[in-house]
């Protein structure tokens, strides 16, 4: 019950002062990239998820590998994979994060394709090998542009769409991660994945002060 009202005090007057912080464009450097976060876009260095994702990713080879980040943020984790010599695509709803995505490519001399898009919705059916996915899991509904790297919707209306569409992106041989963290409601998430036929496996997690954070590997469910 303590550890709950803590979680609900650290949302609810730490996030409006990240924000606040956030109002002013801010430099950020993660082992030999830097990356110069915009007003509004998600900053890496607030939150475990992109450090954690990027860890994980050490491990997979990516060179020559079509890779897609689905809400790219400040370009993070596109910019480590292009430096692995994989082929990125970087897709964000947020025309800024789209914008940040790309000037902080330039910034460290990889190349990145930049989509602005709402999931899959504008970018090209083709299969990828690797998927990463930061997602928003805090059911409220977004009402502007920042509320969408946190908020997926009354309903989970995100993981529905994602679900719905993801096989179109990939084959029998692509890996598809994604982060949560336990204040999200992983059981409904699951629940979403299975009726589409996804299923969620844990491949690591880790505890970082007060948050336990999972990646999953989301993988057909085999008939």
């Amino acid at each position: 019950m303590i550890r709950t009202i803590f979680k609900a005090i650290i949302f609810y007057v730490i996030r409006p002062v990240v924000i606040l912080y956030l109002s002013s464009e801010r430099n950020y450097r993660y082992g030999n990239i830097q990356v110069t976060i915009k007003p509004g876009v998600f900053h890496p260095g607030f939150f475990f998820s992109t450090k954690l994702l990027i860890n994980y990713l050490k491990d997979i080879p990516l060179q020559n590998h079509a890779f897609l980040e689905l809400g790219s943020g400040s370009g993070l984790i596109s910019i480590y994979a292009a430096k692995q010599k994989a082929i990125v695509t970087a897709a964000d709803i947020s025309q800024t994060a789209v914008e940040t995505s790309r000037q902080n490519a330039e910034r460290n001399q990889v190349s990145i394709k930049t989509i602005t898009s709402d999931l899959f919705n504008n970018i090209p059916q083709q299969v990828f090998d690797t998927i990463v996915i930061n997602p928003p899991y805090y059911p409220q509904q977004p009402f502007d542009e920042k509320d969408y790297a946190w908020f997926c919707g009354k309903n989970f209306e995100y993981f529905e769409r994602l679900f719905l569409k993801l096989g179109d992106y990939v084959d029998q041989h692509s890996t598809v991660i994604m982060i949560l963290s336990e204040d999200c409601q992983i059981e409904r998430i699951r629940q979403i994945s299975f009726k589409n036929d996804w299923e969620m496996e844990v491949v690591h997690q880790k505890r970082i002060l007060w948050e336990m954070n999972f990646i999953f590997r989301i993988t057909p469910i085999q008939n």
